[in-house]
């Protein structure tokens, strides 16, 4: 290759952490109120308790205040640690400012891939009430976990090994034969639903041939019309859908671009404390828009 045609290429943060003051952090965004009666908080701040912090914080050095840093990533886990005593933090810090990127594009871990790790923890000899205390869950969650893929075949393993489906729906699939597993999972790949009702509505349309012995075929009660009236609506659902789709990548650009502008807008001083003085109201949905971590669901960021 030439000289010529190489390109230079810049670190996007320091080579090594650095342990930060939690008083020398500035947050980019405001977490709301409820945030800390969540789940998800509840259960970053049971993980920091057994086993420590796992993920630094990113942050960016503040050029216009030294010794101060921009929190660009970690909100909920510096309120933790701050929760638990803790007064400084080690931190990943970037060379850019930017927050947009964080966690927009990470991958969380499927309910497959969950058990997995579970699995390769328990053969590593990790008590089972240890990792139940990390995750904050219970025993019988944990061993719930471990057992998800008994009776599922592994080309539905395969299938679903990336997708969020409830844990509930594996329950569904293992009352069928792999042929209906197979063809189940294949109708919801392809609509992109991995709703326990959807997985429900899969099975009452199976014959007694596709299921294993003892599972039943569909709940008591339930008449020819009725059966009738929710297949028009699930062909109404999926029409509905179609539709959304068709406009979902526009909408979710346009999105995505107003967030990383008010997100960057949000992180100067001088302009928060302008929108806080004279506009809050508009400071409050701003907030709130470039809190926004998916166009599906708008969960707290760790």
């Amino acid at each position: 290759m030439n000289n010529s045609n190489r390109r230079s290429l810049s670190f996007g943060f320091e080579p090594e952490t650095i342990f930060v003051p939690i008083a020398a952090l500035t947050p980019v965004k405001t977490l709301r109120a409820s945030v800390k009666a969540s789940s998800k908080y509840a259960q970053i701040a049971q993980s920091v308790r057994e086993i420590g912090l796992v993920e630094p914080p990113v942050v960016a050095r503040d050029r216009a205040v030294p010794d101060r840093y921009l929190l660009l990533d970690g909100h909920m886990r510096i309120e933790v640690l701050k929760e638990q005593g803790h007064t400084e933090v080690e931190c990943l810090v970037s060379t850019d400012d930017e927050a947009f990127t964080y966690n927009r594009y990470i991958n969380r871990p499927s309910p497959v891939q969950e058990r997995a790790m579970i699995v390769r923890a328990i053969e590593r000899g990790v008590p089972e009430g240890r990792i139940a205390a990390a995750m904050s869950l219970d025993v019988v969650s944990v061993q719930r976990r471990v057992k998800l893929l008994d009776g599922i075949c592994p080309e539905v393993i395969a299938q679903l090994s990336d997708r969020h489906c409830p844990m509930a729906v594996f329950d569904i699939l293992r009352k069928m034969k792999p042929l209906k597993q197979m063809q189940t999972a294949d109708v919801m790949v392809n609509h992109n639903n991995f709703s326990v009702a959807f997985a429900a509505g899969m099975l009452s349309t199976a014959s007694e041939t596709e299921l294993v012995k003892g599972a039943k075929i569909k709940p008591k009660g339930i008449s020819a019309v009725a059966m009738a009236q929710m297949e028009r609506e699930l062909a109404n659902m999926q029409a509905a859908i179609g539709s959304v789709e068709a406009s979902f990548s526009q909408d979710n650009l346009h999105l995505m671009v107003a967030k990383g502008y008010l997100a960057k807008l949000l992180a100067n001083h001088r302009v928060r404390r302008f929108l806080e003085s004279r506009y809050p109201a508009y400071l409050e949905q701003f907030v709130a828009i470039s809190d926004i971590t998916s166009t599906l669901s708008v969960d707290a960021v760790a």
